[in-house]
This record gives structure tokens, C-alpha cells and sequence, in this order.
């Protein structure tokens, strides 16, 4: 599992000391890195983020003024070299607290329980989240459509691509966007559908989930950007 997560700090050099650790870490992936909150509000409607590490002292609006702001929240670690903010900090239900400078070992601690925290939250929202049944290889098999990165027309049948296996089932790609969330998943070509909340970044042509490039068809390219912005 990686974390997607943005950097915050209104300071160059202290963001290029973080995003480099950001870099180093196999459990992390960088979206990006901005000086202001503006910037990283803007970059969050349109890429799920799961961490957000935040300075909290930044001019116009403060690291606590971004979070306010925020209707969905992600995990937090703050990131400030005042420790009175410590307590503050915690109202907010910050993950983890770090002050600067920043030690790799304390970085990697945090990062940490940044990450049972998220597999925590999985195995809560498995429990309760929306799910499908399909048939394949002559079994039901029950798929929490959060997991799920893409649908793929594969000749007469259907792959389903989630973020623990694929399996190839007897259907087709409208009988499943009849039976997808439209909030969530979009037909971005006639032989993909695609999970929003995958997507790590897009251009004029290819929507890219990891390391895969979903080909955008010509007029299709615009119910993935309003899908975006909406989430």
C-alpha cells in the first residue's frame, strides 16, 4: 500500500527537505509539493490524497485556516518548529506532530502510524462499504468497489482490475456502469471504466492509474474532469 500525499510549507528549502524524504519512503507517492495553501486545495480537488504533511505557519492562510476549509478531511501530520502548537494540533486529530528539524527515524515513525491508521480505516469501510458480486472461473466473488481501479472490455467478456488481483467475467462493460456508482466511476473510452479516486493524474489522452495509462476517448475527456472536480 502507498500513501498519496502532498507537502505543504510555505518555506523552499524546508518543502525540499521533506519531499525528499516523501521520495525516499517505498510507502509513500508524492502528488505534489506547494507553498500555500491555495495551491494544495486546488490540487486536492482534483487527485485523492490520503496525507497531507502541513506547516502550520504560513502567511495569508495558516495551516489550521487550509483545514478548516476542507469538507473531506485526510490524515494530517503537522510539521512547525514551535512546540506550543503541539496541543492545537492535536484537536484537529492530526495523525502525528513533527518538529522541525526533522529527523529521518521520527519521519519514518510517523509515517507509520500514518499507515496502520489507513489500513484501519480499509478494514472499517470494507466492513460497510458498497460492494458488487461477480462470477468468475464458475465462482461468486464478492468485490468492494472501492477497490476497484478499472473496468476493461476484453473481447466477449469483462476484466476487472482491482488493487489485489484481476478476474475475467461473462458480461458487459454497460451492464457495469449500470451497476457502478456514477459518482465514482466514469466510461472515459468504450473499453474502460474507470475508479475517480485511482486516478493519479491525466492529460489530453491517457488517464494514469500506478503505472498503467487508460487511453481518454476525444469526448469523454470532459465527464473525467467534472467527475474530478465534483470529488
Amino acid at each position: 500500500m502507498k500513501l498519496n500525499c502532498v507537502v505543504v510549507d510555505d518555506s523552499s528549502i524546508q518543502r525540499m527537505i521533506i519531499t525528499k524524504l516523501v521520495n525516499n519512503h517505498p510507502n509513500l507517492h508524492l502528488i505534489g509539493d506547494f507553498s500555500n495553501a491555495i495551491e494544495a486545495k486546488g490540487c486536492m480537488t482534483i487527485h485523492n490524497v490520503d496525507l497531507i504533511f502541513l506547516d502550520i505557519e504560513m502567511p495569508v492562510i495558516s495551516g489550521f485556516d487550509f483545514l478548516d476549509g476542507l469538507k473531506t478531511k485526510p490524515q494530517i501530520i503537522f510539521i512547525t518548529s514551535k512546540a506550543e502548537y503541539a496541543m492545537k494540533a492535536f484537536d484537529y486529530d492530526a495523525t502525528d506532530y513533527l518538529q522541525k528539524p526533522i529527523a529521518v527515524d521520527r519521519f519514518n515513525a510517523s509515517v507509520k502510524r500514518a499507515m496502520d491508521l489507513q489500513v484501519l480505516k480499509s478494514e472499517i469501510h470494507e466492513e460497510d462499504g458498497d460492494y458488487i458480486f461477480i462470477k468468475s472461473n464458475l465462482k461468486k466473488l464478492k468485490v468492494y468497489t472501492s477497490k476497484i481501479k478499472w473496468i476493461e472490455a476484453f473481447g466477449d467478456y469483462v476484466k476487472v482490475v482491482t488493487e489485489d488481483d484481476s478476474n475475467l467475467v461473462l458480461s458487459t462493460m454497460k451492464s457495469f456502469e449500470n451497476d457502478l456508482s456514477k459518482d465514482k466511476f466514469v466510461r472515459v473510452h468504450k473499453s474502460y471504466i474507470i475508479n475517480i479516486d485511482k486516478v493519479e493524474r491525466f492529460n489530453s489522452r491517457f488517464a494514469e492509474i500506478g503505472i498503467t495509462k487508460i487511453p481518454l476517448s476525444r469526448h469523454k475527456k470532459e465527464d473525467l474532469v467534472r467527475a474530478l472536480a465534483i470529488n
